[in-house]
């Protein structure tokens, strides 16, 4: 028997899901700027988004213990005993929260458990609140699980940090979550006691609402300033919130892939459900170093902290040397958010004007060899993110090439 059919019709076609995805642009400028360091280029890649520091020592050999131990089965589907404990334990010393074994879950990174939570609780054209600037795999996943992102624009006047009256006037029937990343990427703005009290009053009058928060660069704030997460100011908001962490940051653990968060019982239950059909168990070398990082030494913290805050205040201090930028102070994590708006009209050498953010972090990596990410690709214009999770001297010759490169618009 023969089967007639159209290549049109035997082709690929992708789901509609991701239909409104595309390749990221920091991907896209990070594949460009490696290309041009190929071709011998000497560009500046100030896009990371890991800490440039080692993973611990005890935490490697931790690692190491476990493969010789025989540790290299499969485990407990979201997390072992061993790291579960670790992580209450954690919760309790740092943040003073309780939580137990049944609410805790662990995943293959923070992103994992982001996906879980959506996928577990979002339906089609349910609603999730994400402040912008914000990190661009939050709205993403939010349309693969077929919900609706509602982005709220805060800028810099507001710190970068959401307002009651803007949350209350963004909440609607079909608002499920509000997602909140304290200190941010990109912006490194982070949300005191104060600035969170307003949030919860809001969502303690909204009662369908879920509040879900991204601590993971929790470690990482500078100054004066004192990290707290919205659980510790508000318990009558714990049976619905998710508090999510992870050891990548902090203990610049990128590749291990590790994350974990605490939250009620059924949340957790349904997760654990969607991670049984993905990836099932995180890997159970990570989770033996992960259980290390949690209970090991943590005195270098605050060491490295302080590496961040030196090259926080050169970077800050460079950009708003520059004529045209305007780059706010960040209370943590280890980027610049940078305004951009008094270089846009200006003319390029060869006559172009600069219109928009993007154009100008192209005209830096293009005549100035420095690649950075335009605020565009996180969700709020004028503005470009740089990543000081770099060598001093790397971040000071960009800063100097950043300016030659701005002195010559006209």
């Amino acid at each position: 028997m023969t089967i007639d059919v159209k290549i049109e019709e035997a082709g690929f076609r992708p789901a509609s899901r991701i239909s409104l995805i595309g390749v990221s642009e920091i991907l896209q400028i990070g594949a460009r700027a490696a290309a041009m360091k190929r071709e011998g280029r000497p560009v500046i890649i100030l896009g990371a988004d890991e800490p440039d520091f080692e993973t611990p020592d005890h935490v490697k050999q931790a690692a190491w213990d476990a493969m010789q131990h025989g540790d290299t089965k499969y485990t407990a589907l979201d997390g072992t005993p061993a790291l579960k404990e670790a992580i209450r334990t954690k919760f309790q010393r740092e943040n003073d929260l309780s939580f137990e074994a049944g609410e805790i879950t662990v995943a293959t990174g923070a992103k994992q458990i982001l996906f879980n939570a959506m996928m577990a609780t979002v339906d089609p054209g349910d609603e999730v609140i994400i402040p912008t600037p914000y990190w661009t795999s939050y709205s993403d996943i939010v349309q693969i699980c077929e919900g609706k992102p509602v982005l709220v624009a805060c800028d810099a006047d507001s710190g970068f940090r959401l307002t009651a009256e803007k949350l209350e006037a963004a909440i609607t029937p079909r608002t499920r979550w509000l997602l909140l990343n304290s200190p941010s990427n990109p912006s490194g703005a982070a949300y005191s006691a104060d600035d969170y009290r307003p949030l919860l009053d809001v969502l303690l009058r909204h009662p369908h609402v879920w509040l879900m928060v991204d601590d993971m660069y929790e470690h990482i704030v500078y100054d004066d300033f004192r990290f707290v997460t919205p659980l510790q100011l508000e318990p009558r908001l714990r049976e619905r919130t998710l508090t999510i962490n992870g050891v990548s940051k902090a203990y610049a653990m990128t590749g291990w892939r590790i994350g974990y968060a605490g939250g009620p019982k059924a949340l957790i239950k349904a997760m654990s459900v969607v991670q049984s059909q993905a990836t099932s168990c995180p890997s159970s070398i990570s989770q033996a170093a992960a259980v290390a990082a949690l209970n090991g030494p943590q005195d270098f913290l605050a060491e490295r902290t302080e590496s961040f805050r030196r090259r926080r205040d050169l970077v800050v201090s460079g950009l708003n040397a520059i004529d045209g930028l305007d780059c706010r102070v960040p209370e943590g994590a280890f980027y610049t958010f940078s305004g951009c708006g008094g270089v846009l009209g200006r003319m390029m050498p060869g006559g172009r004007k600069i219109t928009t953010d993007s154009e100008f972090c192209a005209y830096l990596l293009e005549e100035a060899n420095v690649a950075v990410v335009p605020g565009s690709a996180f969700g709020l214009s004028p503005f470009f993110r740089i990543s000081y999770a770099s060598a001093e001297a790397d971040l000071r010759q960009a800063i100097e090439r950043i300016a030659a490169a701005c002195r010559r618009l006209a």
